[in-house]
Parts: structure tokens; C-alpha cells; sequence
């Protein structure tokens, strides 16, 4: 009973012992309705300002020779949870010994260190805990949603930070009169002015484009609190002091800058969600962009953005137990190593396209698209993988999120490499979960989005009084 074998009906071409995470969970799930003695778990995560979300789960009975399985499916559930709404206190009924699992796993010198490091003390301003309670002292369910984007009134600008570009563009009443992308290299900069003299740069850019501005909205890889910076990996070059004196409270000092006009910063992936939502005119939408990074978003079925944090980048999607390594949190089988240029450069090398090791990733995608255009077999081989990992990876989200859409864009999604993602992953879906291809959609941005989708959406962030 120490494993489960799961063999994917349509296996993804270079990443042949991929175990997709929809596929282990089902099968744990029968191992479960077939366990008379099967336990109901419940898992609360509470915020500081009486957020709680709450997720409740059958696992088998908490003894062994059960509790290899249990660990690996109730700690892969609190990963994703985390890393989709966020929070520093969980609390875990139902069994002792599955809440002590998880308090050692999630703790200063466990397994998942680094989760608990970021949602303690970074994200959120107390420290992180694991803790038992009965099912009665369990907080209530509260998920409020915030009323953030929609707005056009006005002389506006919106911005958009990559890691490998940064965006603006300058609205009037909704109408854009100006756009612009500049080549930046953020990651690894040392020293925060950098960033915020290309910010500012950007700002002024499209400032000189109107008669007046108005408000501005942004949005960016990482985590953002009241348009404070709490994680993000722009920034991940600079030292912790300087973060907490030159980076926390950048937007702030921006704003101030400009006049203190209403100004708003939020996740590069809920600014797609929501360009999508606008877009389409309809909710419960996901947006995925694969670009340097993976980012993630939501707008639930009002087209309102929601309190999650959705950084489905360091979200598991392979339950394998040798799947490749994310470099900066150490864990396993998470989204960016197979739906980011990460991806590519880690399938380009399988492929045996032959890129030296000090070529950029951003340069690597860039040659393998200039390879599936010339019609090179092991350049489509590398995007019908991806594809093929995306459709059962979707199928995971899908237990998560309520979607009618789901909406995937960035610059590995460009050409016909996107295409190619979108075509295999319905196919996984029409294959594997069939009502699921029933229940929503998959779709690329139209060109107008593409060019402007992402800076206007921010931009209609903020409500001008």
C-alpha cells in the first residue's frame, strides 16, 4: 500500500514518467471508497482579517501501511491550497496524526521549509503554524472578492513588469493611445533602483501621451497586499534589507510621486483573468500565462477578482517521486518546470536541440519556435508535451477552481506552438474527462487582447473617485 500506479492513457512524448496529479488523486480517491474505515479531514486556512477558507477531504484510515499514501495526498492538497488562496494558520480536524505530519513537513528544517518561511513572515505577518482543532472550533467559510477592475473612465495608465520585459499604456476613456514593451532584466538586479527607475521610465513614457493622468494600475509577478510587495521574484536579487526598505513599499512611494492619484497593484495572473473577463464579457474564468514564469488568475463567476493568491507556478501537477526540481523553492513536480520557458529550455534539452547551457531560456524559446516553424520534428515533440501535461494539469485545477474558461497566454503559448498546447490538452481532456471538455473552454487571446488586453486591464484596476 506505499503506492499508487497511474499510467496516463496519452502519455506526454519527453516527460514519459509523468504522474499527473488529477490521475493519482482519482485513483487514491477509489482506494478510498473502497476503505470502510476511511477518515474525513478537514482543513481550515485562516487569515489575520478573518479570511477562512475551508477544503474537506475522505483520506484512509491514519495508521499504517497507509500513511505513505496519506502524506503524499494531504500534503500535495496543502501545497496547492496554499499557493492558491493563501494563508499562515492551518488548522486540521479529523485526525491528529495527519495535523502532525503536516506541522513537521511545513516548519522551519521540514520538507516544505520554504512554503513556510513565505507565507510566514513574507506573505503573511505572523509566523507559520500546523495545528489540530476539533471539527466545532473550526472558523466559518469566509471568501470575499474584491471589486477591482472594469473601470475606463478617465486619462489612465496601465503597466504590466515581466521578467524579461515591462509593459504600458496609456488609455483615454478606454480607448488606447499609446502602448509600449522594453526589454528589462529584473531577476537578478541587485540594487532596487533599478526597478524602480524602469517602472517610473515606463510611467512617464506613457504619461507624456496624455493630457493629464488620472489613475494607474499594475500588475505583476508575485505576491501583493494592499499595494504592498510581499513576494515576488522581480525583486528576488535584492538582499532582505533592502527589500523591506526600498521594495515593501514601492507602489506606495509611487503613488505619493504621482500626485497620490488612485493607483493599484495586483498579480500579473488576476490581470489576465481579468482582460479575459472582460474580453469574453463572462466569469469563472482562468488565465494562464507561460512566460518566463507561470502565472496564474481568476475571476470567479461575477468577473470579480477574488482574495486567492493563485500562484499556480509553485502548485504540484507531477506526483512523481524524481520530477524535475523548481530552483528557487526546491519542490517538485511544480507548474513552472513544465508550462514556462523553464519548461522549454528542460524539454529542449530531452529533445536533443542542443542549446549550450549558457544560452538564456528566453533565447532558447525563441529558437525552438524558429525550429517548429521550419518544421524540425523535435521542436513539435516540445509543445505537444507541454500540451499533453497541461490537459491533465487542467483536469487538476478544475477540482480547485469552477471554470467555463480557461484562457492561456505568454510567450511560449506564441505561434503555433500554442496551437499545438491547446490541441493536445483538449485531446487529453475529450480522452481522460470527457464531461470536463464538456464544462469549459480553451482559447488564446484575440490580437487586440494580445497587444493591449494585459495594460488595459490594469489599468481599470483603480476607481477614480
Amino acid at each position: 500500500m506505499s503506492a499508487l500506479t497511474v499510467t496516463p492513457s496519452i502519455t506526454p512524448e519527453l516527460d514519459p514518467d509523468f504522474v499527473p496529479a488529477a490521475l493519482w488523486n482519482r485513483a487514491y480517491r477509489d482506494r478510498v471508497d473502497r476503505e470502510p474505515d476511511a477518515v474525513m479531514v478537514e482543513l481550515a486556512l485562516v487569515r489575520g482579517d478573518g479570511i477562512c477558507y475551508r477544503h474537506h477531504v475522505k483520506v484512509l484510515p491514519p495508521r499504517e501501511p497507509y500513511m505513505a499514501l496519506n502524506r503524499l495526498y494531504v500534503e500535495r492538497l496543502l501545497k496547492f491550497l496554499l499557493w492558491q488562496k493563501g494563508s499562515a494558520r492551518v488548522f486540521v480536524s479529523g485526525s491528529r496524526d495527519i495535523a502532525q505530519m503536516l506541522a513537521s513537513s511545513y516548519c522551519m528544517g521540514g520538507e516544505r521549509a520554504f512554503d513556510a518561511e513565505i507565507f510566514g513572515g513574507r506573505i503573511f505577518p505572523e509566523a507559520f503554524t500546523v495545528e489540530y482543532a476539533d471539527p466545532g472550533e473550526l472558523s466559518m467559510a469566509q471568501e470575499p472578492a474584491m471589486a477591482l477592475g472594469g473601470h475606463l473612465d478617465g486619462c489612465r495608465i496601465g503597466f504590466d513588469l515581466g521578467g524579461s520585459d515591462r509593459k504600458c499604456a496609456a488609455l483615454i476613456d478606454g480607448k488606447v493611445v499609446f502602448s509600449e514593451e522594453i526589454p528589462w532584466s529584473p531577476y537578478f538586479e541587485k540594487d532596487p533602483s533599478y526597478h524602480r527607475a524602469g517602472i517610473q521610465d515606463s510611467l512617464q513614457r506613457a504619461a507624456a501621451h496624455l493630457p493629464r493622468v488620472d489613475a494607474i494600475g499594475g500588475s505583476a509577478a508575485g505576491v501583493y497586499v494592499n499595494n504592498e510587495v510581499r513576494v515576488a521574484s522581480l525583486f528576488r536579487g535584492v538582499s532582505p534589507t533592502d527589500f523591506d526598505a526600498q521594495v515593501r513599499h514601492l507602489f506606495k512611494d509611487l503613488r505619493r510621486a504621482w500626485n497620490d492619484v488612485p493607483f493599484e497593484v495586483v498579480n500579473d495572473g488576476e490581470v489576465t483573468a481579468l482582460a479575459g473577463a472582460m474580453s469574453i464579457k463572462d466569469g469563472a474564468l482562468l488565465g494562464i500565462s507561460m512566460g518566463t514564469s507561470l502565472a496564474g488568475g481568476y475571476c470567479d463567476a461575477q468577473g470579480r477578482i477574488t482574495s486567492w493568491l493563485n500562484e499556480l507556478a509553485f502548485a504540484p501537477v507531477d506526483y512523481r517521486a524524481d520530477a524535475p526540481v523548481d530552483e528557487w523553492s526546491g519542490d517538485r513536480g511544480c507548474g513552472v518546470q513544465y508550462f514556462s520557458q523553464q519548461g522549454v529550455g528542460r524539454l529542449a534539452a530531452k529533445a536533443g536541440l542542443g542549446f549550450p547551457a549558457s544560452m538564456p531560456l528566453p533565447e532558447q524559446l525563441e529558437q525552438t519556435q524558429s525550429c517548429l516553424k521550419a518544421g524540425v520534428p523535435a521542436a513539435r515533440h516540445i509543445f505537444s508535451t507541454i500540451g499533453r501535461c497541461f490537459g491533465y494539469s487542467l483536469a487538476h485545477y478544475a477540482e480547485f477552481y469552477d471554470l467555463r474558461h480557461v484562457l492561456i497566454l505568454g510567450r511560449v503559448t506564441s505561434g503555433e506552438g500554442g496551437a499545438i498546447i491547446i490541441d493536445q490538452a483538449r485531446h487529453v481532456l475529450l480522452s481522460e474527462f470527457p464531461a470536463l471538455a464538456e464544462q469549459f473552454d480553451i482559447s488564446m487571446p484575440d490580437e487586440t487582447m494580445k497587444r493591449h488586453g494585459q495594460a488595459v486591464a490594469a489599468a481599470s484596476l483603480p476607481v477614480i473617485p
